[in-house]
């Protein structure tokens, strides 16, 4: 993971003790975090509550944001592709999921994002 990503998720996380965390439980956090953020939009879109639904999206877009300037992409080559292409494409459907009003793509991104981090938990620990 970049240091601007790093830095990025630090400075907006409201995670105690981040400081001791490793990139890859910073990743872990992020993803965790962004997934969240998605179920708590749906619940809000759910109970028509628009403008909370808004900011969770937010929240969520801000960590996926988060998570593609984390991205190596010297180091990490066709993976970090990948995932960049990913991150990008699941942002541009929480913004259409936001300006729809539609829950569909807040489960799409969601399940993309939870198989991501099944990924990233697999890999704990090893290397």
């Amino acid at each position: 993971m970049s240091t601007a990503g790093l830095s990025s998720y630090r400075s907006m996380t409201a995670y105690g003790g981040l400081t001791d965390a490793t990139p890859h439980q910073v990743i872990q956090l992020m993803l965790d975090g962004a997934i969240a953020r998605i179920a708590e939009a749906s619940g809000h879109l759910q109970r028509g509550e628009i403008s909370a639904k808004g900011e969770k999206i937010g929240k969520a877009l801000r960590l996926i944001e988060a998570l593609m300037l984390g991205l190596d992409t010297e180091r990490g080559g066709e993976i970090a592709g990948n995932l960049e292409r990913i991150y990008d494409y699941a942002s541009r459907r929480l913004l259409q999921a936001n300006v729809d009003n539609d829950a569909s793509p807040l489960d799409e991104v969601s399940s993309l994002l939870r198989e991501i981090k099944l990924g990233w938990d697999g890999i704990a620990g090893k290397g």
